[in-house]
């Protein structure tokens, strides 16, 4: 074990290397729903604190924090009013504080969101860029006067729906937001805005975070130039939104984007075992995912929506994403989630309620035989399903400007269920700020903590066996089959090689692997033999020598 300096840096776990990151498992806590300690309904810093020891009996190395910084809560902590400090209603800086303590005894290391894209409107940042031309902070933001006829300077389009620019009387001018109005756009060319930003993070390092989920990082420049983007080609998909309609050229992904990544990544090197994540989405992701962890100067990986909007959990959609991420020299680290706070919860997208006890369980050993780091979000380890929220409780205001087009992320945002008899399911004892699930009872933590049959008991299982397993950990993938229903991959690293096979269908599947009596199972679910997989089952089988 390597020791730490816990004088420079207080509160550090240990760590055998610089790269305990590599091939980690990752638990996503979205605060506002993990557990309300002060009962007003909404989660919050000491009830995430109090709820670690589950965390740690998972055998996750990592918590990722959703935010929990200072905001007017119009995009639930995306819209960032303060950096560098803790909203009033998940704690204080001294309740962050026990936290990191906390975790870092049961050997959790704790990851934070960053947004680098945008701020609130209510950040003092804004309130001085917009009030006037000439101020210290006019260029903080992405300002640009109108068209002659005075519309909009660009075409662009806001993911939430509507043109991405609004008018600011104060200047005179329009402001850019790729998101809601009230998350006006940074401007990140600008080395002051840089400089601002790496501030903040070095801020949490040294209250000793260990690394960062910086969120929607490819939205962090523009162009300059203020082209309009061209139109998307019509696929014949379902179009809900204006921002479906072009082509995201010039209103995001910027050249000089991966150069202000190694500022960020020279900054988290210099405390020594830092783990930084980009989340990447859009038409590009795939090429800008590899961009932004090329080399050893940018993101240690990059977080791809591949699963986390597939209609269907099938072979061929593992085999081409994992296809796109061969272990060569060169090729970045990447990392999966079948689930997380923008996507509806995969167990329901996936598998039909008869479907759902056996399809999670075959859908979580499937997870942690992946090659990358692995998230898991809250309450994927019970197999939580999608929660229907009525149009009167929503929240999320994507979800609200395109009901009912749009699945509600709220659905997966509820209460994590903790006691079946309690009020609330034990998340709090007021009334939460989304209602629980009407099936989350039978699936509370109590209800599974002492079932040896659980998906709970099962998650723990397979993470111990993919820590314990260098193959699975850090190894090589190559796809031996994947052809109807059945997935065959191979994982091998120094010296040990392991055979995975599943059938991700509703039929059984008589399949014989070359070699069989070479084969030692070391992990099996719903029924999973060497010459036969019944519906939804899978097997984890070492290669003798």
């Amino acid at each position: 074990m390597v020791n730490m300096d816990a004088s420079e840096h207080p509160h550090q776990p240990q760590t055998d290397a610089d790269t305990w990151w590599r091939g980690a498992a990752i638990y996503q806590i979205y605060p506002r729903s993990f557990q309300d300690s002060n009962d007003d309904g909404v989660g919050d810093l000491p009830g995430i604190t109090a709820r670690l020891e589950h965390v740690a009996s998972l055998g996750v190395q990592a918590i990722w924090l959703s935010p929990f910084f200072p905001s007017p809560m119009k995009d639930f902590g995306y819209d960032v009013s303060d950096y560098c400090d803790v909203d009033p209603i998940f704690g204080t800086l001294s309740d962050f504080d026990a936290l990191i303590a906390r975790a870092h005894s049961l050997n959790i290391r704790v990851i934070i969101d960053q947004v680098y894209a945008h701020t609130s409107d209510e950040h003092p940042w804004f309130r001085e860029s917009r009030s006037s031309r000439d101020n210290r902070k006019a260029d903080w933001y992405v300002w640009a006067d109108p068209k002659p006829d005075g519309s909009p300077p660009t075409n662009w389009q806001s993911v939430f729906g509507g043109a991405a620019w609004t008018w600011d009387s104060r200047r005179r001018q329009y402001y850019l937001h790729n998101f809601l109005s009230s998350q006006p756009q940074l401007h990140v060319h600008e080395e002051a805005v840089q400089q601002a930003l790496i501030a903040a993070a070095k801020f949490w390092l040294d209250r000793g975070v260990d690394g960062f989920r910086v969120d929607a990082i490819n939205f962090a420049m523009h162009d300059p130039l203020m082209r309009d983007n061209p139109p998307a080609p019509d696929t014949g998909k379902l179009r809900t939104r204006p921002f479906d309609y072009q082509l995201k050229i010039y209103n995001q992904s910027h050249d000089d984007i991966p150069a202000f990544i190694e500022r960020l990544r020279a900054l988290t090197d210099s405390y020594g075992a830092r783990f930084t994540v980009a989340e990447v989405g859009g038409d590009d992701a795939e090429r800008e995912m590899k961009l932004f962890t090329q080399g050893t100067s940018r993101f240690n990986s990059a977080y791809g929506f591949d699963f986390l909007y597939a209609p269907a959990l099938t072979p061929q959609v593992i085999a081409a994403v994992m296809a796109l991420w061969p272990d060569n020299p060169g090729t970045g680290w990447p990392s999966w989630a079948f689930e997380n706070h923008d996507a509806p919860r995969a167990i329901s997208r996936w598998a039909s309620p008869a479907q759902r006890e056996a399809f999670g369980a075959v859908k979580m050993l499937l997870l942690t035989c992946l090659r990358g780091n692995i998230f898991l979000y809250y309450g994927e380890e019970l197999g939580l399903t999608q929660v229907d929220i009525p149009f009167e409780k929503l929240q999320d205001p994507e979800a609200i400007a395109n009901w009912p087009l749009t699945l509600s992320r709220d659905g997966a945002r509820t209460p994590m269920p903790w006691q079946a008899d309690a009020p609330s399911l034990g998340f709090s004892s007021a009334e939460p700020w989304l209602p629980v699930g009407n099936d989350h009872a039978a699936l509370a933590v109590d209800q599974q903590e002492n079932d040896p049959t659980s998906l709970l008991a099962k998650t723990r299982r397979f993470v111990a066996l993919r820590n314990s397993s260098p193959a699975l950990r850090y190894g090589s993938l190559e796809v031996i089959e994947a052809e109807g229903d059945l997935l065959v991959i191979e994982r091998g690293h120094d010296g040990q090689a392991l055979l995975c096979a599943f059938n991700l269908g509703a039929a059984d599947l008589h399949w014989t692997p070359p070699s069989p009596a070479g084969l030692g199972i070391v992990e099996a679910v719903n029924g999973a033999g060497l010459d036969h997989l019944p519906p939804f089952s899978g097997l984890v089988a070492e290669i003798m020598s």
